[in-house]
């Protein structure tokens, strides 16, 4: 065994002379309980902060560390390019095809030119492949992409999971959890989250408040019926009515419902829960690295998710016993937007409070960025190890000099000039270690990394590797086929027993759409993406919305050009013929089916939509307008109150 493997050290490097610019041989082993005291990274590109970061996650990992690392760029992957045996064809899949031309080689010569690399590097380092299968033992490693499926996909509806009873019972731990939920859900919509000014968030969070303390959960579809339904009628002292108008309320309540009914939306529903216990651990509790790719996301859902993230691991930290050693790490890269010196977005707060009160917990934060200036100052002075590579920037210089100065070295006189000129000199992978629990700050040369660094992995690569390495996760079944059952029960009873489909499978019967927002070709396409085919309900209340989507009234029923005729059978038809009449009746119905679809009977219509607000794993949302909407087909009362459902072509 090497001189630098003792637990509770991590290898980072060698001490590194800036007058000779020569590196010594004695190991530089860094103490992980110091990293309870959090750490930031700062270095312009190519400065090596990436080599610093995966050095940090390996020496965890192989002390049995769990790792969440926030990836928004798309190197840490690489994390999971560890090849024991340093064979050339380990490589040969992941090098550069086009440096490779570069060179004059052809794509085999160059991965075996890089095993070879690899295998020298290593070497140089006091380090071989026996180094690199204990990493790959010690913890399982793979890459989750929230949003996508080239990697672990995330689920995100069980974030708004009632927290546990010990939370609610922490006051200003559930106070930050419904902030954090209230706020992520917001920025994703693009609107002003403010805690005092925003009404939207006011409302949202004593919707999320009145729920999780009666120990009831929500997921986005219950979430968009309480906003147009609030189980709550005050806010305040005011009423809710006057503070936020029913009309208000339903466009809120469409822009969550066009979210969710969104193609692209389908895949944040898929995938494991988002859990942090799940994150740091496998079922068996083996400690996991769990690299949380979000490069492909736009900066609305990174917010959105950071912030959830953020919040669920705050949670699952206020449910640990205290320690002084360190149980777990969260390292974030490229920290620019989510804790900046003047904004307030929504990640920040969340930051602050895990860098001001995990060290209790034994959960370290290592936070990178290029530029200190893009991080808040009081962020900064809640850190006790700073690793500083090359800046680019006099500014950059002054603002670290600044931080340095005011932290102090083991409480000795700080030499602003000296510190000055040894910054200057740092090169590529050489970086200045400033340790509150040391006596001094250290320069240093930072190791070779275990794991190859071909640098950011597209999502073919990230699929081609998870296939290969990925976890055994739980993921949601596939929805079942949509049944073609044209049989009903005698009665409309809402929720009943025979309208749902075996647990945890999609209803026999499609999902419901607006007309009014997913009007026409729209809607045949979210039908589409949702697998079932062209068959769906559309509930369409206003005459506009029907001559928008192709509809045309026929006598008794209605039919979409190229469609066939929706039957009424009986009392059904009756009914209908009467509301056409009556003075509330509305227009009545306005339906098509497809070809081959079978005949709706009006008497059972308002329990299919009722079937589908019960199923909470549906593809798409149904608002409690649509709800009401199809339950007016079934009364006990003849006539209509207000127009049905449909069934869409």
């Amino acid at each position: 065994m090497q001189d630098y493997e003792k637990l509770g050290a991590f290898y980072l490097g060698r001490e590194h002379d800036l007058a000779s610019g020569k590196t010594g041989t004695a190991p530089l082993l860094y103490d992980a309980k110091d990293l309870t005291t959090h750490a930031v990274i700062i270095g312009m590109t190519g400065s090596g902060k990436t080599g610093l970061g995966v050095g940090l996650i390996e020496e965890a990992a192989i002390d049995g560390v769990p790792v969440i690392a926030i990836d928004p760029k798309g190197d840490l992957g690489n994390l999971l390019l560890t090849f024991p045996d340093l064979a050339a064809a380990d490589f040969e899949p992941w090098v550069d095809p086009a440096a490779a031309s570069t060179r004059g080689k052809t794509i085999a010569a160059h991965a075996s030119a890089q095993a070879e690399l690899w295998r020298k590097g290593l070497a140089s380092w006091n380090q071989d492949g026996a180094r690199i299968r204990r990493l790959k033992e010690a913890a399982e490693f793979g890459i989750f992409t929230p949003g996508s499926t080239a990697g672990i996909p995330i689920s995100v509806l069980s974030s708004f999971d009632a927290p546990s009873a010990a939370l609610r019972d922490d006051a200003e731990a559930f106070a930050e959890r419904i902030q954090a939920t209230a706020i992520s859900i917001l920025t994703l919509l693009g609107i002003d989250a403010d805690p005092l000014s925003s009404r939207e968030y006011i409302l949202i969070s004593n919707i999320l408040q009145h729920s999780w303390q009666a120990g009831r959960s929500l997921d986005l579809p219950g979430l968009i019926g309480a906003i147009q339904s609030p189980p709550i009628k005050r806010i305040g002292v005011m009423d809710l009515e006057a503070m936020f108008p029913a009309q208000d309320r339903f466009a809120l309540a469409m822009q969550l419902n066009n979210l969710l009914a969104s193609p692209g939306f389908a895949t944040w529903m898929q995938g494991q829960a988002l859990s942090a216990r799940s994150l740091f651990y496998t079922d068996e509790g083996r400690p996991r690295v769990s690299v949380l790719s979000i490069a492909h996301l736009t900066d609305a859902e990174r917010m959105f998710f950071v912030t959830l993230l953020l919040g669920e691991i705050i949670a699952w930290m206020r449910a640990q016993p205290g320690t002084s050693s360190l149980r777990a790490v969260l390292y974030m890269d490229e920290l620019f937007g989510y804790m900046p010196p003047t904004a307030n977005p929504p990640s920040k707060t969340l930051f602050l409070t895990l860098l001001k009160q995990a060290r209790a917990y034994g959960l370290g934060l290592v936070l990178s960025t290029q530029n200190p200036v893009d991080l808040d100052y009081k962020g900064l002075s809640n850190t006790g190890t700073w690793f500083i590579g090359r800046l680019q920037t006099e500014r950059d210089k002054n603002r670290v000099l600044d931080g340095l100065e005011g932290a102090g070295a083991g409480g000795g006189p700080f030499d602003r000039g000296a510190m000055a000129q040894t910054l200057a000199g740092l090169g590529k992978r050489v970086f200045l270690l400033h340790n509150v629990h040391e006596t001094e700050p250290v320069v240093f040369h930072t190791r070779w990394a275990l794991s190859y660094l071909p640098g950011p992995l597209t999502r073919e690569q990230i699929r081609r590797l998870t296939r290969a390495s990925a976890p055994a996760v739980p993921v949601e079944p596939p929805p079942a086929a949509a049944s073609r059952r044209s049989d009903a029960p005698g009665r409309c009873r809402p929720g009943g027993d025979d309208h749902h489909g075996a647990p945890g499978t999609r209803p026999r019967y499609p999902p419901v759409f607006s007309a009014g927002h997913h009007a026409g070709r729209r809607a045949a396409d979210l039908l589409r993406a949702g697998g079932w085919s062209r068959r769906g309900l559309l509930c369409q209340p206003y005459p506009r919305y029907r001559r928008a989507a192709g509809f045309r009234v026929r006598r008794g029923a209605c039919r979409r050009a190229g469609g066939t005729r929706l039957g009424l059978g009986g009392a059904d038809r009756h009914r209908y013929r009467r509301s056409r009449g009556s003075a509330t009746g509305g227009c009545g119905i306005r339906a098509a089916c497809c070809a081959g679809a079978p005949s709706v009977r009006l008497s059972w219509l308002g329990a299919r939509l009722q079937d589908l607000a019960a199923h909470r794993s549906g593809a798409h949302a149904l608002s409690q307008q649509d709800i009401q909407t199809g339950l007016c087909a079934r009364r006990e009362r003849s006539g209509f109150s207000h127009p049905a459902a449909a069934v869409r072509a």
